[in-house]
């Protein structure tokens, strides 16, 4: 419904507006786009590779406790990253008030200093906490690969630098695009931060067509321009991987694959700082400078306001969590049981939406909802007298329903993935006992469910709770999440104000990166 909906209203927009955004808003748009997209995905790539190499061929000093850390970025939303790096390198900030304290100097026009709100700021910002995709991607690929074809590579001469270049970094390309199709499709839904930094992408313009110009059908022509990048990802995602099967030969025999080289001295400590570099520049320059800015601002946790817009974030949150593990569970069990097309087809349909911005699932999203609104206040006061109002498109239902939309994906893959681990002979030796279909579900596969459900329920929470780009378009009047008001907060130059929600936020995103950080170790 919500890409219809966005194609309807662009149709409906005429010629006029299409031409104005031809001329003025795409190419400038379209180009800072992709070059954002092209520098991030290369500084995700670099990042990601080199450290997910360094964590699963060697051992050096940390390496067990960086091998967590490099996960913790994801934790860190890249508008709230995009805020923290303003304050810390901004000419008021520490390191530049430092440089002028060192140096003597008494204004800006004294000394160069490279600017953060700029294009190379918003990559460098979105590249540190966005690596980690890669790097997860990265380092799964690398542990299955074993050391067999390095080996090999080692025996006929080749350092290794060399075999990671031409051996081990060819076989891990499929799960490489993977990571990046999501660095990018993360790029493309960001609206916090390139606003912030003042980078025009085609998010931040159909923010402005629609709510600064009052061009709807404007921002869903912009709107379907930038559903056309998200299928060109996907397309070139597969593409990349076409044909590309790596299937590794694992035996009861691996078991060398354990033993790592040890890296001393000055390697070792190059290693472990090539790690840490990362986790210190996307993880904990944010969490320092929320903490310090929130050690100040004490009395706002109970600030009335703050405690809100807490309650309308774990509630929206919650509802989508709840929604979409219903149904993600609904699609894999019938995956599970039926395996004929019809379901195959309704999987993959739901997995659409996680590609679609938050921006363009906001037009598709309150079009259709005040729709139905407006047609049903209509009835109720013809009939009956009575104005029902917006009950869908101006309460937090319509955040509720983009956010459902939006990680429906991510509550299905988890849910698929734990019925992948249940084997179907379970299903056959109840049936076998005597129970039917429903008594086997809700006595063997739920309970063996649980860990998977409670997974999948958290991912879509926390996700939740730090979208955006849809929650800024959808929130009706007064209604405020911890996002819209870190946003707030920092649009208004607030940005101690903001830290305590932007704290909560990061926070509570600790926890399923943490799950993932376990689950990687073992």
């Amino acid at each position: 419904m919500p890409v219809a909906a966005v194609v309807w209203i662009a149709l409906s927009g005429g010629t006029e507006s299409l031409l104005h955004i031809i001329t003025n808003v795409l190419p400038r748009a379209t180009g800072r786009t992709l070059l954002l997209m092209l520098l991030t995905g290369l500084v995700t790539s670099l990042f990601g590779i080199v450290t997910a190499w360094l964590i699963t061929t060697f051992r050096f000093p940390l390496r067990r406790m960086l091998s967590v850390a490099l996960v913790l970025p994801l934790a860190i939303p890249s508008y709230i990253g995009a805020y923290t790096f303003v304050e810390f390198l901004d000419f008021t900030g520490p390191v530049q008030t430092a440089y002028r304290t060192l140096f003597g100097f008494q204004s800006a026009r004294d000394y160069w200093f490279p600017d953060i709100r700029s294009l190379g700021g918003a990559v460098l910002i979105m590249s540190s906490v966005l690596y980690p995709y890669v790097y997860l991607a990265c380092r799964s690929t690398f542990l299955m690969q074993g050391r067999a074809a390095s080996d090999v590579a080692r025996t006929l001469g080749s350092g290794p630098l060399r075999t990671m270049l031409r051996i081990q970094v060819p076989m891990a390309r499929p799960a490489i695009m993977i990571g990046l199709t999501l660095v990018t499709m993360e790029t493309l839904n960001d609206i916090g931060a390139v606003e912030y930094l003042g980078v025009n992408t085609l998010t931040f313009s159909i923010y402005d067509t629609w709510l600064n110009r009052g061009s709807l059908a404007g921002a869903a022509q912009l709107a379907v321009v930038l559903l056309i990048f998200v299928a060109l990802l996907i397309a070139v995602e597969r593409l990349a991987r076409r044909r590309q099967r790596f299937v590794a030969n694992r035996t009861t025999a691996s078991a060398g694959d354990l033993v790592r080289p040890q890296l001393n001295g000055a390697y070792g400590l190059l290693a472990a700082a090539t790690c840490a570099l990362p986790v210190a520049i996307g993880f904990l320059l944010p969490l320092l400078m929320l903490a310090s800015y929130a050690a100040k601002r004490l009395e706002l946790f109970v600030d009335p306001r703050l405690l809100k817009a807490l309650g309308n974030s774990v509630s929206v949150s919650g509802a989508a969590a709840l929604a979409t593990v219903v149904i993600g569970f609904v699609l894999a069990y019938a995956s599970r049981t039926r395996g004929g097309p019809i379901s195959g087809l309704a999987g993959r349909l739901a997995s659409l939406g996680y590609g679609m911005p938050g921006t363009v699932l906001a037009i598709g999203v309150l079009m259709p909802l005040a729709s139905f609104d407006n047609a049903l206040d209509g009835l109720m006061r013809s009939h009956f007298g009575l104005s029902t109002g917006l009950l869908l498109s101006g309460t937090g239902f319509a955040i509720f329903y983009a956010c459902s939309v939006r990680f429906l994906t991510m509550a299905e893959g988890t849910v698929d993935a734990g019925f992948q681990k249940l084997s179907p002979h379970l299903d056959m030796a109840s049936r076998t006992l005597g129970r039917n279909r429903i008594q086997t579900l809700t006595s063997v596969l739920l309970p063996n469910m649980r860990p998977a459900l409670l997974t999948a329920g958290l991912f879509v929470f926390v996700e939740t709770m730090k979208e955006l780009s849809a929650t800024i378009l959808l929130r009706p009047f007064n209604f405020n999440t911890l996002a819209t008001l870190v946003y707030e907060d920092a649009s208004r130059a607030q940005i101690e104000n903001a830290s305590i929600p932007a704290l909560i936020i990061v926070l509570v995103g600790l926890i399923p990166v943490m799950i993932v950080s376990r689950s990687m170790e073992r």
